[in-house]
């Protein structure tokens, strides 16, 4: 079995129920490599559907519920691949107040991803999300972000906020290593759940970590940086903005055994 799906609410879209949400941009979603059939940080994943939920939407799908899509969606495709799971309104965008009706489930699975090989360049791009501890669709900011760094010789964007702070890239959460502990951005951001694996993992391990303020000023002090996502635990940074950092590889094994350490379970 090698086919890939689309599904709303556990059984396959048409392209009737599809097309009004091509168009739309109020849903949010999660995203996750499914290795084997099992997922890490499951819990987490539906942690984030149901708080970004009742945040849009003030009412949230059942737990028991998104697990049953996501089991149909994986029964229809290899033991390996990337699902994302988006949770919309019939209510639609545009309007002032919300039904009474259920959110709606859309699972897409595709091809397994590992991130690129790094290490990256990130150009350092003044910007803040809106809502940014929801993971929401429709933000053109991050892509545009991506193509104007690209354009200017870097691999991605790194975002710092009004005051000067480093806080997440286009699709990841960044993290740095002062040579002994992990320091985590102290800054609004999306608290990614490959964050929320690693970070829990560490403490497991006995790895410091620490949340701080961190200023593209202040990069000179750390012995390295990373960005994470639902592709991969750590992929080494070389460079933000003008300022070079080491790969620090002994920083990007310790944040890959974290992750490994997180076991694997079934939706």
């Amino acid at each position: 079995m090698s086919t890939f799906v689309a599904q709303r609410n556990g059984r396959t879209a048409t392209a009737e129920e599809l097309a009004p949400l091509a168009f739309a941009g109020y849903a949010h979603f999660t995203a996750m490599q499914v290795r084997g059939g099992r997922v890490r940080g499951l819990d987490l994943h539906l942690e984030r559907l149901r708080s970004a939920s009742l945040e849009l939407f003030g009412r949230a799908l059942p737990d028991d519920r998104v697990r049953e899509c996501l089991r149909a969606a994986l029964r229809a495709g290899p033991a390996d691949l990337s699902l994302t799971a988006t949770v919309y309104s019939p209510a639609g965008e545009f309007t002032a107040a919300e039904t009474d009706a259920q959110p709606e489930l859309l699972v897409r699975t595709g091809p397994a991803a590992s991130g690129p090989a790094g290490p990256l360049a990130l150009a350092a791009v003044e910007y803040e999300r809106v809502l940014p501890s929801v993971k929401h669709v429709g933000e053109v900011a991050k892509t545009y972000f991506l193509r104007q760094a690209v354009g200017q010789g870097f691999d991605d964007a790194a975002f710092v906020d009004r005051r000067g702070r480093l806080s997440e890239g286009s699709i990841w959460n960044l993290a740095f290593w002062d040579g002994g502990t992990v320091v985590w951005p102290e800054a609004e951001m999306l608290g990614g759940t490959t964050m929320g694996i690693v970070r829990r993992q560490l403490d497991r391990l006995g790895v410091p970590q620490r949340v701080q303020e961190i200023t593209v000023a202040g990069l000179p002090a750390m012995a390295g940086a990373v960005v994470m996502n639902s592709w991969t635990p750590g992929v080494a940074v070389r460079r933000i903005g003008s300022v070079p950092l080491p790969e620090a590889p002994s920083f990007v094994q310790v944040l890959h055994r974290a992750y490994q350490a997180e076991p694997l379970t079934s939706p």
